[in-house]
């Protein structure tokens, strides 16, 4: 499996950032009323995170590391205000709809995470397509839980009448705790799948966003922790060995 088609994998299925790694809770929970408005949240999140990893990416090696935070933010709402325009300009409907969502994608914990963990540690062609699979992924979750809701809310999908005139919609789904119950059902579900995989033997790999804290048998090329100086660490702790020998001499 090469770099991008790994990376998409990754974002998709194997550490998708909803069901997974439960990032971006606030928007998932909130706009899935329907799944047009899932799919619409989770493609302007998508487009957003793949530019800014690629931005981000192209720049890891002129933005100093103690402003790296500020910088990523000026980044990412520029492509956030630029998309919230064409929105505006193109689809008003779903403008609308979104409504303050859309500029809260500047601090989204996906983009802002994808960022400091990946974008700015590797090359700009992986951190795009590691942006296109989280925002992928992130589309997948939302609007497979907008169209549960909008089905056992409404009887309706994309607002198309589904179910026959005798279904009672079950108003509590296109409700707040709707989302909670929803987004449990198919987490539980995914973590189902993945713990019936991994007893075949199928998949044994580990969630790579995660840190083990050890760097020698790391197997994550887009840990930031293996391009810090340990060099102060280390001295740190001979200095320590030092004088705990010097009070056992006393």
């Amino acid at each position: 499996m090469n770099k991008a088609t790994e990376r998409l994998y990754n974002g998709l299925l194997k550490e998708n950032p909803t069901f997974v790694l439960m990032l971006g809770m606030c928007p998932t929970l909130a706009v899935t009323t329907s799944a047009m408005n899932g799919l619409g949240m989770g493609l302007t999140t998508a487009v957003v995170l793949a530019l800014s990893n690629l931005i981000i990416s192209l720049l890891r090696n002129v933005i100093p590391n103690r402003v790296r935070i500020p910088a990523f933010i000026v980044i990412i709402a520029s492509f956030v205000t630029a998309v919230e325009l064409l929105l505006e300009a193109y689809i008003p409907a779903l403008n609308t709809a979104l409504g303050m969502y859309i500029p809260l994608i500047v601090v989204n914990c996906i983009i802002l995470g994808r960022a400091e963990s990946y974008a700015y540690s590797n090359p700009p062609i992986p951190s795009l397509f590691d942006g296109i699979g989280m925002g992928l992924g992130f589309t997948f979750a939302l609007t497979c839980i907008g169209a549960f809701r909008e089905l056992l809310g409404a009887g309706k999908l994309f607002d198309y009448q589904i179910m026959p005139d005798s279904f009672t919609p079950i108003g509590i789904f296109v409700l707040a705790p709707g989302a909670f119950f929803v987004l449990a059902m198919l987490t539980a579900f995914q973590n189902y799948m993945k713990i019936t995989r991994a007893r075949v033997g199928k998949e044994t790999a580990k969630i790579q966003s995660g840190c083990s804290e050890d760097c020698m048998n790391c197997s994550d090329s887009g840990c930031a922790r293996r391009f810090y100086d340990n060099t102060k660490t280390v001295a740190e702790g001979e200095e320590s060995e030092i004088v705990d020998l010097e009070k056992e001499d006393k």
